[in-house]
């Protein structure tokens, strides 16, 4: 079963307030972008990586890579304006005979190995998964032009959907043809056709980097590994 990877990470992060990419930054002595990389680097049952990058920013990732070593970022393409164009764009670079799609935010540097092989195992009985974890809080449906409360949803029947979200090719690829709008995750695509998607159990750990506080947690979550 051949498997490659597309790595969305075109966004500029405006809600970092830096100036450079939040993926471009340092973590822990590694540019995020290659910790979200390295787990599949790491990992025998991946062929490739596709990675989808900003187009002002080609040259910074592309340096990036040369210099990290890794071997598996085969391609380095341009984003869209979208994380849903980064990844359509990501789909037109599969090989032929990829049988399975993996697609992980660039932004999440904290993916767990294990969690990552379970979720390919998984693949052999379905076309199409998500990491995630259960919800811990109370969550509240509230009208959004009176602030009123509406009700309180049963927190037993809500997840919080990561990445990595892995598909059979042909399913995540058809999925983007035949819908040209943009949706918060990959698996929308897919739902919208009326295909099953199933829960692969995840790790509060796989954080994104969306703010400061995300990185200075991812920080201090590294920290912890290393004693």
């Amino acid at each position: 079963m051949k498997i490659q990877v597309i790595i969305p990470t075109a966004g500029l992060g405006k809600r970092f307030n830096s100036d450079t990419p939040k993926t471009l930054l340092e973590l822990k002595g590694r540019l995020v972008f290659l910790r979200s990389c390295e787990v599949f680097e790491d990992m025998v049952e991946v062929e490739s990586i596709i990675l989808v990058v900003h187009e002002d920013y080609i040259s910074e990732y592309t340096d990036a890579v040369k210099q990290s070593g890794f071997k598996k970022i085969k391609k380095i393409v341009s984003g869209g304006s979208t994380r849903t164009g980064s990844v359509r764009n990501g789909l037109k670079e599969l090989d032929e005979d990829t049988e399975v799609v993996v697609i992980h935010d660039g932004a999440r540097p904290l993916l767990d190995k294990q969690i990552a092989q379970k979720a390919i195992a998984m693949m052999a009985k379905t076309d199409a998964l998500v990491v995630a974890v259960r919800v811990k809080p109370t969550i509240k449906e509230v009208d959004p032009q009176t602030l009123k409360v509406k009700r309180t949803l049963d927190r037993r029947l809500l997840w919080d959907i990561q990445t990595p979200q892995v598909f059979k090719k042909d399913l995540i690829v058809t999925a983007y043809q035949s819908d040209s709008g943009d949706m918060t995750d990959d698996a929308s695509m897919v739902e919208k056709m009326g295909k099953e998607v199933i829960i692969c159990e995840g790790s509060y750990r796989n954080i994104k980097i969306t703010t400061p506080e995300d990185m200075s947690l991812a920080t201090i979550l590294l920290g912890l590994d290393h004693g």
